[in-house]
């Protein structure tokens, strides 16, 4: 079983509230393996649309270990809930024996190897994103839409 990102898969979940991260090659997948989608922040109660949020003075690891923040552009705190969601993410992959996690690249929930730079500027940084490095932590594979 795989998880994939519910955005990846045309659904209105991302921060913009709009289908643009859909993945024609995330659909192709859908049609001959069994995909279990999540959304990392429908899990954790955010909104869609929601503002954007990116991680600020660190990665998704350091967000884990109490080391960063993630801020909305508003500059809103929302790593509990980013963190509640990546253990609601974690909890479905192990209820269902997921082995394989593929992320939206570049997000702060589910960006795998580069992440956006907590600038808001588009600029990117290598790290992990918050769900990325907690699936990563307890054994399951991560690769991103762009890897697919």
């Amino acid at each position: 079983m795989k998880l994939i990102s519910m955005c990846l898969l045309g659904k209105i979940c991302n921060w913009r509230g709009d289908d643009r991260y859909k993945s024609l090659a995330a659909l192709r997948l859908a049609e001959h393996e069994q995909l279990l989608s999540v959304c990392p922040e429908q899990l954790a109660q955010m909104l869609t649309p929601r503002p954007q949020m990116e991680i600020v003075g660190g990665t998704g690891q350091d967000v884990l270990d109490s080391k960063a923040r993630v801020m909305t552009i508003d500059g809103v705190d929302v790593t509990a809930s980013l963190i509640a969601g990546a253990k609601a993410a974690l909890k479905q992959a192990r209820d269902n024996k997921a082995t394989v996690f593929i992320g939206k690249a570049r997000s702060p929930s589910c960006g795998r190897g580069m992440i956006y730079d907590g600038t808001f500027s588009g600029k990117t940084t290598p790290g992990d994103g918050v769900t990325s490095a907690l699936l990563k932590r307890h054994g399951i594979s991560v690769i991103t839409n762009d890897q697919l």
